[in-house]
């Protein structure tokens, strides 16, 4: 939900108030939690629908910050201020659990994550993705484009839920290229407490959740698992025996294990 919605979003959102009232009718036709994300234009803005969110009978907020800076006058160090001290804003406004969706884009991810924590963040989700525009180079025009994700995209959120994974008592959620139910093993197994999944549900429908909880189940129970607390961060930095699989050390062993396919028969090289 944004503060102030361009005319061409007024079919996809209705503005803050149809948004508000979804919220409503979601939380009287289902039992599960209600997670409603916000993203506002000014301090003023995220407090007052931060506080309508919850009124409206969300169970939990999800900052959606989305600022993509452009001047070379905004330091890094203004930047992240601004994050935490809107992390700590709305918490004073709201007693809903609050979570922030993050880009990986920071200087220290690890440091950010935890001033986040101390501002009051609950959770943290990684990673937003940033829908880039492409360029027409026949009209000249620059283009939006939506492009899906995919699979490959999961091993930034992968490295960086395991990195933090014992480092921070906020939880941690993955969100982007979560397609199959190997990739939900692999978010828990790094230590994800919830896994997000989206492209796909587009893709396949969203009764594509029930046959990703049945093979979830069914690996678990082949594997004697009794749930999937008994996987989350099996396979974080600090459970794994070599941690420098994560550190910029495990470099030279990624490029030695490459093995260059041999040419083609028939095909001199």
């Amino acid at each position: 939900m944004a503060g102030t919605p361009s005319p061409g979003l007024a079919a996809y959102n209705r503005g803050p108030e149809g948004y508000l009232e979804h919220i409503r009718k979601a939380k009287a036709a289902v039992t599960i939690p209600i997670i409603a994300s916000l993203n506002a234009s000014s301090p003023g803005s995220w407090v007052r629908y931060a506080r309508e969110v919850a009124a409206a009978g969300a169970d939990a907020l999800e900052l959606n910050i989305y600022h993509v800076p452009t001047s070379s006058e905004l330091t890094g160090a203004t930047l992240e201020q601004m994050y935490c001290d809107l992390v700590s804003l709305i918490k004073a406004n709201v007693r809903i659990p609050v979570a922030v969706k993050l880009s990986p884009y920071f200087t220290s991810l690890p440091n950010m994550a935890s001033r986040l924590e101390q501002a009051g963040a609950d959770g943290l989700v990684l990673f937003n993705r940033f829908y880039q525009p492409d360029f027409d180079v026949y009209s000249r025009e620059i283009t939006p484009t939506l492009e899906l994700s995919t699979s490959q995209e999961l091993r930034l959120r992968l490295h960086w839920v395991a990195t933090l994974f014992g480092q921070l008592r906020a939880d941690l959620a993955v969100t982007g290229g979560v397609h199959t139910v190997f990739d939900v093993l692999k978010a828990l197994l790094a230590g994800a407490r919830a896994v997000m999944m989206t492209s796909a549900l587009l893709q396949h429908g969203i009764g594509y959740l029930g046959r990703i909880r049945q093979d979830l189940g069914r690996w678990l129970g082949d594997n004697g698992y009794a749930s999937v607390r008994d996987i989350q961060g099996r396979l974080s930095r600090r459970s794994v025996g070599d941690p420098a699989v994560f550190e910029r050390v495990n470099y030279m062993h990624v490029l030695a294990s490459h093995e260059p396919h041999p040419p083609a028969a028939g095909r001199r090289s």
